[in-house]
This record gives C-alpha cells, structure tokens and sequence, in this order.
C-alpha cells in the first residue's frame, strides 16, 4: 500500500465513527443487555447467559408473535408485490398521462406512517366508519375489521399494502422504463404475448430490482411497529401481536429490558436468515433460473 493510499483511508474515518456509533455500539450494547438479567426497577444486572434466550424460545408467546409476523410479513409483501407490478405495467402502456397517475398513486407513501394508521383507523372502525358506513348503505352486513382475529389480520395486511404498493410501484416502473425495446419487439415477432412476455422477457429483466423490492418491504414489514400499534394495539388479544410488538411489551410494560435485547437479538438473526434465502433462491446458480 503506497503512502498516497494510506493517506486516503483518514477519509473513511468520519464515515467509520459515524457507523460505530449508529450501528456497531447500539447493536454490541443490546447483545451485552442481552447477557445479562437487566430489570429497570433494579440496579442489579447479574450474568445470565443464554438464560434470557432459552426463556423466549421455550415460550409459547414468542412462537405465536413469530408466527403472527411472519404471515402478516407473507401476505402484506406478496400483495404489495402483485398490486405494484400489475399498477406498474399499467403505467408503462400508458400513452399519456403516465406522470400524473404516478404522483397520485404514489401520495399514499408519503403520508407518515401513524397518520395514515390514524386514518385506516377510522376508516375500519366498526359501525361508523367509513367502510362499515358505505357497506351498510348498500345492504352488505360489515365485519369487525378490528374486534375479529382474523379480519383484523387482514386490516393490518391491506393498511400496509395501501401505504407501501406505491413503493413498489414506482420502484418497477423504472425498471420497466430501462428495458430494451428491442427484445420486447423481438419476442413480439416470435409471438411472445401477455403471460409468456412478463414472466420469460419482464421478470427476468427485472430480477434484480425484484429481489431488491421484496428484501426491503419484507425487512420493513417483518419489523413493522407504529402501524400495527395504532389499528389494533396488536389485538384483539395477541392476533396481530408481532415479534416488535412483543418486544416492546416485555421493554416498556414489563420493564425485561435484557429479556427485550434478547428478542431483539433473535429478531435479528432470523431476519437475516429469511432475507438470505430470499437472495439464495433468486440467485441460485445451478439452475440458472428465476
């Protein structure tokens, strides 16, 4: 390494600080807290071991809360997926007027996050929301969008769809955007039409904004918070209660802050391990395939 070179590297120092502090002591400290047996209505903070985690995976709650993600986390992002990519192919046959429908689909996205949930809220709100109200009008008896296990797993799925399609939309549509026309006119001449040209020539040219799209809204999803928290509270019961929510109970009702780190911790690895075979099964080598 010439003296130039070493020189250079002072530059990634900022860069480096900032990171540890953001990132690497935030993420070391909850491990630590994780250890150990860390209680905020005492001082004391014994060594614990994996006690903290053999506890959460021995409890029912925690499968349950896993169990409840990871379904939210599949349906909300397959929708997300389906809805963005049918509203993006419909932007790019557009002939005209394609930037004006993009703005307006995409204003959803913008909203912050607990207004919007704040907004669905009242839409679902049995008896005089919005929806009930409107299906009531037109002789249709509503559910209980939020009082039922079930439907209110379905609220939670269409509220994310609603706030995060526009993502995925817009994010598509580029990458419909920088498709060579040349192979879509080639396939067309080869009598390559509707399924057969999205699934053989789009998909493939988009393979990897796709992966990027699903790795993101399933990382946003998994860990999703404030949305949940304001539609359902993560009820009726524990039905919409997700691993964050479950980690914010044990941290901030129950006070288990090393119980808490631990689930963090757990969250973490498990993330991780799901959005590594997402990249594993889309990029697999040895059937070259999508």
């Amino acid at each position: 390494m010439t003296v130039d070179t070493r020189s250079l590297l002072w530059f990634a120092v900022p860069s480096f600080a900032l990171l540890t502090a953001v990132l690497l002591y935030p993420l070391g400290y909850s491990v630590y807290l994780s250890l150990h047996e860390v209680h905020l209505a005492s001082t004391a903070q014994p060594f614990a071991g994996w006690g903290n985690y053999v506890a959460l995976l021995t409890e029912e709650r925690f499968w349950s809360s896993l169990a409840t993600t990871l379904k939210i986390t599949a349906a909300a992002v397959m929708l997300e997926f389906v809805l963005g990519f049918a509203l993006a192919l419909a932007l790019y046959r557009l002939t005209a007027g394609a930037r004006v429908f993009t703005v307006l689909l995409f204003l959803p996205h913008i909203i912050t996050p607990v207004v919007a949930a704040l907004f669905l809220r009242w839409m679902f709100v049995s008896q005089w929301g919005l929806i009930d109200a409107t299906l009531a009008a037109v002789g249709v008896v509503p559910p209980d969008w939020l009082g039922n296990p079930l439907w209110a797993k379905v609220t939670v799925v269409l509220a994310d769809a609603w706030k995060f399609t526009p993502f995925v939309m817009l994010v598509l549509y580029a990458g419909l955007q920088g498709i060579d026309q040349s192979i879509l006119e080639a396939a067309a001449i080869d009598g390559a039409g509707g399924f057969r040209l999205v699934w053989s020539i789009l998909l493939p040219s988009l393979k990897p904004l796709v992966l990027f799209v699903l790795a993101i809204r399933t990382m946003d999803c998994f860990r999703a918070f404030d949305a949940i928290y304001v539609l359902t509270g993560g009820g009726p019961g524990t039905a919409t209660e997700t691993i964050t929510l479950y980690t914010y109970v044990l941290g901030f009702r129950q006070l288990e802050i090393g119980k808490a780190a631990a689930l963090g911790v757990l969250t973490l690895v498990i993330l991780s391990s799901i959005v590594g075979t997402m990249i594993f099964m889309l990029y697999r080598r040895e059937r070259q395939a999508f």
